[in-house]
């Protein structure tokens, strides 16, 4: 669907019909997190408006990281139907496809709302379904964006290129191949272990997330220094990704209720994390448990020549990534009167 169908919410639900308890299709969801805002907020969401919108006719149960199996293998886990249905990121992807990166998160790509507009206005979710199917063997529905994250969490400042030097950062996706360009040496953790590694000061600096899920998380109160704005990750893309056989077995109408479940937390998603990240900035403002920096022009600019140079070295060697890519940067090249004719959030 590449346009948002909400207003027909009401009357596809309306025709599917109401079905007994025992006509209930029931799918577990392994998950790449074990709790936080993207597990409560985007995972259960998700669960939740499922189960509201199919009037009970479909139910996901959510499991935590690890116990359908391992955290950063959920579309192994749901290809081979040890569960029937997933969370998804890109990024956890991009060992096995580096296009990965391209809808999870990576420097030069979009912010949450160019997200949603590439995937609903664009060719953002065709893609990424035939991705899915082609790499993965499985189903994709979009079905949530994540914040623009902080930059780091760090034990000494990093302000200029030259402070990336040597550092010792927690990581994933395609900053972990992007950042060593720049002298940084990248440790690639699970979320479980984020916090530990960067208080026994196993590494330098972590990234994460946005202020709402850092500060859940405690990161300010372990670590001095917060490096702003989240030049290596924009934004990130999730999916919702089921076992090809499961789907099957789902009635097409309910089929596009779960298309249309993805699509409202689209939206759920974006303003929710919004919220909860400007009341953690300025809880992190107010305590004053780690001093805020905001790194040079010239960190961010050369943080964006590492990720272009990177990408058109992925474009030669990769035939899905040099597809992704092109559409990816062209859609975005094309929002670029956006920015002339409306102000930015917060102008006035």
């Amino acid at each position: 669907m590449k346009k948002s169908q909400f207003i027909y919410a009401a009357a596809l639900t309306a025709v599917s019909g109401v079905a007994s308890m025992a006509d209930t299709i029931e799918l577990n969801m392994a998950t790449p997190f074990a709790g936080g805002h993207w597990y409560d907020v985007g995972i259960q969401g998700y669960a939740e408006t499922v189960e509201k919108i199919t009037d009970g006719r479909v139910k996901i149960n959510v499991f935590p990281a690890g116990a359908l199996g391992p955290a950063l293998k959920v579309a192994e886990t749901v290809k081979l139907g040890i569960a029937e249905s997933g969370y998804g990121w890109g990024g956890y992807d991009w060992s096995i496809d580096r296009t990965g990166a391209l809808f999870g998160s990576w420097p030069g790509g979009p912010n949450p709302e160019e997200y949603m507009m590439w995937m609903i206005n664009g060719n953002g979710a065709e893609l990424l379904a035939e991705w899915r199917m082609d790499k993965f063997d499985v189903v994709s529905v979009p079905c949530g964006v994540t914040e623009t994250e902080i930059f780091m969490h760090a034990h000494k400042p990093v302000r200029t290129v030259e402070d990336l030097d040597g550092l010792k950062l927690r990581t994933s996706s395609a900053w972990a191949e992007i950042a060593p360009k720049l002298g940084v040496s990248t440790v690639v953790l699970p979320g479980s272990e984020v916090f530990s590694a960067l208080e026994r000061k196993v590494v330098d600096a972590v990234e994460w997330g946005g202020p709402g899920g850092n500060v859940q998380e405690g990161f300010d109160s372990i670590a001095p220094y917060v490096m702003l704005p989240g030049v290596h990750s924009r934004g990130a893309m999730m999916d919702c990704i089921f076992n090809k056989d499961a789907w099957a077995e789902i009635p097409e109408q309910d089929q596009e209720l779960l298309k249309l479940a993805g699509q409202w937390m689209l939206q759920t998603t974006y303003l929710a994390y919004a919220d909860l990240d400007l009341k953690a900035y300025e809880t992190i403002k107010s305590e004053g448990k780690a001093e805020i920096v905001i790194v040079d022009d010239s960190l961010i600019d050369a943080v964006a020549a590492a990720s272009a140079e990177w990408a058109e070295e992925q474009s030669l060697e990769n035939e899905w990534f040099a597809r992704v890519y092109k559409d990816q940067s062209t859609f975005l090249a094309s929002l670029s009167g956006l920015t002339e004719f409306r102000f930015a959030p917060g102008d006035h």
